[in-house]
């Protein structure tokens, strides 16, 4: 097995911070990690799959639709929230989701 130099410093440099027993364990831990990543992402392409030969080939302007409904529904949880217009404001309120409701000082929605 050949390993680019990079990668053999950065895992000695886990190992001497403490974050790795290991070069080898830190090797390892990146090919489970690898492997557990490769594994989910197949079980994705394969619901889409699932879903897409049961309902339909999904849009661009149904993924776009989407990613404009996820982005206004969003919490923030760092940084600022964008600037809202002021009719998105009039028209849209912010929804708040269950798990936000529940935090200490947010009350209920």
């Amino acid at each position: 097995m050949t390993v680019d130099p990079e990668l053999i410093e950065a895992g000695n440099q886990a190992v001497a911070a403490g974050d790795a027993d290991s070069l080898s364990g830190w090797v390892n831990a990146a090919l489970a990690a690898k492997a557990t990543y490769d594994r989910r992402l197949r079980a994705l392409a394969d619901a889409v799959a699932s879903y897409e030969a049961e309902f339909g080939e999904i849009t661009a302007e149904e993924m776009a639709t989407q990613q404009r409904a996820d982005r206004q529904s969003a919490v923030v949880v760092r940084g600022r929230q964008a600037k809202q217009t002021r009719q998105t404001r009039q028209t849209k309120p912010a929804k708040r989701t269950a798990a936000a409701a529940k935090r200490p000082g947010r009350g209920a929605a």
